[in-house]
């Protein structure tokens, strides 16, 4: 077992004015399972990269561990080769033996490592990586969100295969994994650093019960504050009446004063002020009791939708649907049946590849291709488009007139300024700014180009243009990827509060069991 020692690590990009980390200290083992947890935007992925030793920083991050990080870099050259052809470039000191060991683990044919990595899915391109990462011994491990796009069998996979090992460090916003993975959490509050024994539920607990403690204090010294400027407030009044009387007086209604009686004044009034002074010091040590009481919580604001009532009960209707690609001999899957009805949220679950997306994008054609009135109708917040090469059999029924919000998995579209991106979206500018704002995203962030934001930040831009989006459905493709945990609950308040009408494929399983009222899986396995 060894140390990692980090002091005073400060970081920030080119040409940015504001520093990703700053001052940041803390100390881990190399042989914890530990958990990486903060903000879209934090300095998460930063931090890993800055442990690789990727960029220059003023700090100290002391070690005599070797580390190894994943994802691997993957060129479009290295899409044609074979996965064997690419061990020597990713961990050059490791023997394919010690892969297919942990391949086995992984429950992988070997026959995958003799394929293009670029005709392996998500699944089995991650579970690849992760094989050649943990082939080696005495590294310590960056992991930086291995589940983003994998499917319910394959994140179970993952998670297993993870509880097994330690000496890593992974970064996820997947609550079932870290829950399951992690013996220690490493935490980027919003203004300080805290490491904790313990997975994420067991943090969170502890979270909450700090921030209800510290509100609670907060309270109370604003209540103390408020009492003690009131009676400063009097005792000056008090004192400065009482000092006035010293100056003057009617012989005729008050002839029972002397001269003397100045020197009295005068010592009360001195009594008066050194309590007001008293008071002022009180209050003063009250205000910095109560500074920083407040600066970990995560002020998680409530977000608010719009979803129109569309009069028929019955939105979309799939009855014994097939679909195929031109240039495939077979169906994606065949005899697929569901309804989405008015209020339902409505989960697609399945492998990856099984044609989940591809019942999205044949619903989105079908409403693309009705009326040109109802197609003026139609709002998309992603890139979906007509998919010329599609063959859908069966029946389909999607209902005319609908009002869609979709938000694609992919963010890659996304160029360009914010303003621009509203213009072209039609969306009311200060309206997505401020949903934005409610995501946690910086106002610094907002000067940036799209492409230039974090994944995370990426899709917080897709959500955000589809809640200021009245519709009467909302299609949602992977919307959680990226995402933070914080942000996950604000969009799980979201949904079960006002109950719109969603179509959604998501892995997330604590999204899955919080929001939908029905899951369609069975079709897809």
């Amino acid at each position: 077992m060894a140390q990692i020692q980090v002091t005073e690590l400060t970081f920030s990009y080119d040409g940015s004015a504001d520093d990703v980390l700053k001052n940041v200290t803390f100390s881990i083992d190399t042989d914890w399972k530990l958990g990486l947890i903060g903000r879209n935007g934090k300095g998460k992925t930063t931090l890993l990269n800055l442990f690789m030793g990727r960029y220059e920083y003023r700090g100290s991050i002391k070690t005599g561990t070797h580390f190894d990080y994943f994802p691997y870099r993957v060129s479009e050259s290295d899409l044609n080769k074979n996965a064997i052809d690419l061990l020597e470039e990713w961990k050059p000191q490791v023997e394919q033996w010690q892969v297919l060991i942990r391949m086995n683990e992984l429950k992988m044919d070997p026959e995958c490592l003799y394929r293009p990595f670029g005709q392996l899915s998500f699944g089995e391109r991650t579970r690849v990586m992760l094989a050649v990462l943990f082939a080696a011994q005495n590294e310590f491990l960056l992991i930086d969100e291995p589940t983003n796009h994998l499917d319910s069998k394959a994140r179970a996979i993952v998670k297993e295969f993870l509880a097994s090992k330690k000496g890593f460090i992974i970064v996820s916003h997947d609550r079932d994994l870290l829950d399951n993975v992690c013996d220690h959490v490493l935490v980027l509050n919003r203004s300080t650093i805290e490491v904790q024994a313990g997975n994420f539920s067991t943090w969170w607990e502890n979270k909450e019960k700090k921030d209800a403690f510290s509100r609670s204090e907060n309270e109370k010294h604003l209540k103390e504050i408020g009492k003690l400027k009131a009676a400063a407030d009097r005792s000056s009044r008090w004192a400065d009446k009482n000092e006035n009387t010293k100056i003057g007086f009617d012989p005729v209604k008050e002839h029972d004063r002397s001269i003397a009686t100045r020197s009295y004044i005068g010592a009360k009034t001195k009594k008066m002020q050194s309590r007001v002074k008293s008071y002022e010091m009180r209050i003063e040590r009250e205000i910095g009791e109560k500074e920083g009481l407040l600066k970990d919580i995560e002020k998680v604001s409530d977000l608010k939708i719009e979803p129109l009532k569309f009069h028929k009960e019955v939105l979309i209707n799939a009855n014994d649907l097939s679909i195929r690609y031109e240039d495939a001999k077979e169906e994606l899957f065949k005899g697929l049946k569901f309804q989405v009805k008015r209020g339902e949220r409505v989960v697609l679950s399945g492998d990856n590849g099984c044609g989940k997306s591809t019942v999205l994008k044949a619903i989105m054609q079908r409403a693309l291709c009705t009326s040109p009135e109802d197609r003026q109708g139609l709002r998309m917040s992603g890139g979906a488009g007509l998919v010329s090469d599609m063959i859908v059999s069966g029946d389909l029924d999607v209902a005319s007139g609908m009002i869609i919000s979709y938000v694609d998995q992919d963010t890659s579209f996304l160029k360009g300024t914010i303003r621009n991106y509203c213009k072209e979206k039609g969306l009311s500018e200060s309206m997505f700014l401020a949903v934005l704002r409610q995501f946690d995203l910086g106002r610094e962030q907002f000067v940036k180009n799209l492409e230039d934001l974090s994944e995370g930040q990426k899709k917080k831009v897709l959500i955000a243009s589809s809640l200021i989006t009245p519709a009467h459905l909302y299609i949602w493709d992977e919307p959680l990827n990226f995402i933070d945990v914080f942000s996950r609950m604000q969009i799980e308040k979201l949904i079960l509060q006002y109950k719109p009408t969603m179509l959604i494929v998501e892995h997330d399983v604590r999204f899955q069991e919080k929001v939908a009222s029905k899951v369609i899986s069975d079709i897809f396995i």
